[in-house]
């Protein structure tokens, strides 16, 4: 058995992760699995790299963290730039027979778009199932983590279970993936109770 750390759009905000890490630690984690936007609404992106440093985080990037790149290319003893510049954009592994793929919107590798399967209130709707059970019919793993959209789903698309474990600052959320089961609990942050969806136009963000 395996349990894996999921977080997913911690935007520079390092009490939330910080909490999430230790949650983690104390519950026997073997790997974490960050789906990008380290960057972007906070203020304090090193301390944010350096605990996803410090816990051997498995980090892709999202796409804050390009826009952070864009304005920053030319700061070369920014070490944030050096720690962003290294990530992919998907993180594919086999973990106890089971392949996990990891990007930050959708497969295979994009920043923007996104899946979205919640309304304002947080109820699945199959309308949107139906949808990506077809345009994921043809991408094959069995688990298929992604961020970006401040969604929190476990949602068994087709045969692939898409986890959204949603923003650990904006949500108040984390998620704990177990293999072989294929079993997900979300976990709230902050003494906060997790916020299903964020940012359905109630919030203004440029690109989620």
């Amino acid at each position: 058995m395996a349990l894996i750390g999921l977080i997913s759009d911690v935007h520079e905000a390092p009490e939330p992760l910080e909490q999430a890490l230790s949650i983690f630690a104390s519950r026997g984690v073997e790997h974490i699995f960050c789906a990008g936007d380290i960057a972007g609404y906070g203020e304090d992106i090193e301390k944010t790299i350096a605990l996803l440093q410090a816990n051997a985080c498995h980090t892709i990037l999202g796409n804050h963290d390009l826009l952070y790149l864009d304005h920053h290319e030319e700061d070369m003893n920014n070490s944030a730039v050096s720690y962003l510049q290294q990530l992919p954009s998907f993180i594919e592994q086999v973990i106890d027979g089971k392949r996990v793929y990891m990007v930050h919107a959708q497969p295979p590798d994009e920043c923007h778009g996104g899946i979205k399967l919640l309304s304002k209130e947080g109820v699945v709707l199959e309308d949107r199932v139906k949808q990506w059970a077809e345009r994921l019919r043809t991408f094959y793993c069995d688990v298929l983590v992604v961020g970006h959209t401040h969604q929190v789903f476990v949602e068994k698309i087709g045969n692939t279970l898409v986890v959204n474990p949603g923003s650990s600052v904006f949500n108040h959320c984390c998620a704990i993936l177990k293999l072989p089961e294929m079993t997900v609990e979300l976990i709230a942050l902050s003494d906060r109770a997790i916020v299903k969806t964020w940012n359905w136009g109630d919030h203004v963000i440029h690109g989620g």
